[in-house]
């Protein structure tokens, strides 16, 4: 009697065990989950695609030329390229107008120079600077602006500053930038009025930097270097203040020892762990807005080089820009206001306008030195040269920040 009754409580119990399982899973199953809770926001967060506007989702350029072996050692740079996951600090949105560029939409420009942390003081600064590169008096009912400066050569510590350029002291009396700004000058009808026949050469650990007030520095060379301490200084100055550092490789391409250099300086000058080299997009107003509309997005440099161009900005605007396709040896040979190779030579026989041992080269070691590849290459500098001198007009017109 007693065992049967076991039995049958054993019974009732693996029952109502059953049941009451049964009906647990499927409440747990039917009871939807709560939204409110912050828990599972943050996990439906977490599993969601990252949006384009964040810095992982922007393609980090590759330092190694192609071909070269896997195991090529890769500059420290590139590391500090991509956002410290283990880091608590916040990682500031992309630019907008790299945002817009990844969503499709045309014709994207910069974004606000007063949305980038522009101050009254350095508004003001930039003011000043934007404002000596225009004449005082303007043509009568003349609404397009006007532009008189005279432009420089840095010359940094080591290496060969002047690889494009000759001169004699602080004079350069021939070379790619004088070439360049005859052609601008030239093409511009007279509202860009470089000094070509003035380029100087200028110290970069020199206070003249901030009396000169040139619209930017142009810097070359072939060889490592590493500038000084107080070169470092000056240049972080001269870029608060609206200035700018054109960084154009007397070798094509990438990782020779100058373009590992010149990045790594000026991250030395730009320190801010924010602050990374961009690939500008063709939407940029530098391609967007040219002066020569025919030339658009990066034209082939020497030996057929097309290396995209790279900034690094300073509120909102570009500070640095880097050329690696090696304009400046195109630029060594002149071309004349007819648009033609300038072939002139002085009294003792030398060209004007040519660095002979590029022009006999130009068809054996040295490639793309044709007229049109060396047109496209001079229209695009003059569109660069433009976008310098333009790039603070939103300061100087709107009052931006003060």
């Amino acid at each position: 009697m007693r065992s049967r009754d076991l039995t049958v409580s054993l019974l009732v119990h693996v029952i109502l065990i059953s049941l009451f399982g049964t009906v647990v899973l499927y409440k747990a199953i039917e009871t939807p989950p709560d939204f409110a809770s912050d828990n599972l926001v943050a996990a439906r967060e977490a599993s969601a695609p990252r949006p384009v506007d964040e810095p992982s989702a922007v393609p980090i350029p590759s330092l190694l030329q192609p071909g070269s072996p896997s195991k090529a050692p890769i500059p420290a740079e590139i590391y500090r390229m991509q956002p410290d996951m283990n880091s608590n600090r916040s990682i500031p949105a992309v630019a907008p107008h790299v945002r817009e560029m990844a969503q499709g939409i045309p014709n994207a420009v910069a974004p606000p120079v007063d949305a980038e942390g522009l101050t009254p003081a350095a508004a003001r600064e930039i003011r000043d600077l934007a404002d000596s590169w225009r004449p005082a008096g303007r043509s009568a009912g003349s609404r397009e602006p006007e532009f008189v400066f005279t432009a420089f050569v840095g010359q940094y510590s080591g290496g060969d500053w002047n690889s494009t350029n000759r001169g004699v002291g602080s004079k350069i009396e021939s070379g790619s930038l004088p070439n360049l700004l005859y052609f601008m000058s030239a093409s511009s009808k007279g509202k860009v009025r470089a000094n070509y026949q003035d380029v100087r050469a200028i110290r970069l650990d020199s206070d003249e930097i901030f009396v000169a007030k040139p619209p930017f520095i142009f810097l070359t060379g072939t060889r490592d270097f590493r500038l000084s301490d107080r070169e470092v200084e000056n240049v972080r100055k001269y870029l608060k203040m609206g200035g700018a550092i054109w960084g154009d490789s007397s070798v094509p391409g990438k990782n020779s020892r100058f373009d590992i250099a010149f990045r790594r300086e000026m991250k030395r000058v730009l320190a801010d762990v924010d602050k990374d080299w961009e690939v500008l997009p063709e939407s940029d107003p530098i391609f967007s807005r040219p002066f020569f509309p025919e030339v658009r997005g990066v034209p082939a440099g020497l030996n057929s080089y097309r290396e995209p161009i790279r900034v690094l900005r300073m509120f909102g605007e570009v500070a640095v820009i880097y050329t690696s396709n090696d304009y400046g040896d195109m630029w060594q040979i002149g071309l004349g206001k007819d648009g033609k190779i300038d072939l002139r030579r002085d009294e003792a026989g030398r060209y004007v306008a040519i660095n002979e041992s590029v022009w006999k080269n130009r068809e054996t070691y040295l490639r793309n030195l044709t007229p049109p590849a060396l047109e496209a290459s001079y229209k695009f500098g003059t569109n660069l040269v433009v976008h310098l001198l333009t790039r603070w007009d939103g300061v100087t017109r709107s009052g931006a920040g003060l």
